[in-house]
């Protein structure tokens, strides 16, 4: 069996790379949102398309669009090109994505991005059916509710992994809700949550987030123990263990012999005594 030099791999993957370059067939870019991709209604936001450092151009634009929002700023030889949007309203939320520009040709566009607004409308409530603490492996359900008609709720995890959950509502005493399901729950979805309510109709529309629900998993390093109160607050009583019961019983116990012995010495003693030299005193008549 031969062993092909290491120049004629660098050189294949080299011509395999700059085929594939001629033919369009580049590596899709990434674009991602600052501060985020979901902002409050009419805050700024900037979007960034990163590709790489032989970009000659940038592109950015909503997913549907054939042509860039904006060809003399989209299109730069910057190797990451930004779109900054001073106020997002309803026209400008929707699905983003981007490419760029490399030998001639475009890139794959990049994984689409969410924008979204939210506070358009009053916020739901959000509540755990379980309990705020939960055991590693319960199923743990999470109400979302409204008296807005809501076609839909969303639910957001705000730290550690983001994950995102959207389900149709269904109508609950006068308004509508949600019940998301965490089956079986793990440490690694212990954080915070927040739902929202929108309408399909404008589905990147969002109401005001509701109120932050923190879900504990026990046994991770920010929830009680087991053996613990949850929500105790008052100092707790103090209980001797077994071996300090038996040396406190102990010690009694020598206690008391000491003090026995010391009364059996006093009684052989026969007791306070008074000694006189002194023969006792007679009595006499003092009539006679």
């Amino acid at each position: 069996m031969s062993v092909v030099p290491p120049s004629l791999l660098c050189l294949g993957l080299c011509l395999s790379q700059s085929t594939c370059a001629q033919k369009g067939n580049l590596p899709p870019p990434r674009i991602t949102a600052l501060p985020g991709s979901t902002v409050p209604w009419k805050s700024p936001v900037t979007l960034l398309c990163q590709g790489p450092k032989q970009a000659e151009g940038y592109r950015i634009s909503r997913v549907g669009s054939p042509e860039p929002m904006d060809k003399e700023e989209q299109i730069t030889p910057r190797k990451t090109n930004t779109l900054n949007i001073a106020e997002v309203t309803t026209d400008k939320t929707g699905l983003y994505h981007c490419s760029y520009q490399r030998g001639g040709h475009w890139s794959q566009f990049s994984d689409p991005l969410q924008l979204v607004i939210t506070g358009a409308y009053d916020k739901p409530s959000l509540s755990s059916m379980a309990g705020t603490v939960v055991a590693p492996g319960e199923n743990v359900k999470l109400q979302c509710f409204s008296k807005i008609n809501h076609d839909v709720f969303i639910l957001t995890k705000e730290d550690g992994d983001h994950v995102t959950q959207n389900q149709s509502s269904v109508p609950h005493d006068g308004g509508r809700q949600t019940i998301f399901l965490l089956n079986p729950v793990s440490s690694t979805q212990a954080g915070t949550y927040r739902c929202y309510g929108a309408f399909h109709e404008y589905p990147y529309v969002w109401s005001q987030p509701s109120d932050p629900l923190q879900l504990q998993v026990e046994g991770t390093t920010d929830s009680p123990s087991i053996t613990q109160p949850r929500h105790s607050t008052a100092p707790t009583a103090w209980h001797p263990s077994v071996e300090t019961q038996v040396r406190l019983s102990l010690a009694a116990l020598l206690l008391l012999v000491m003090v026995v012995l010391l009364a059996e010495a006093w009684c052989s003693q026969g007791g306070p005594s008074v000694k006189s030299d002194e023969p006792p005193p007679q009595w006499t008549d003092k009539r006679r």
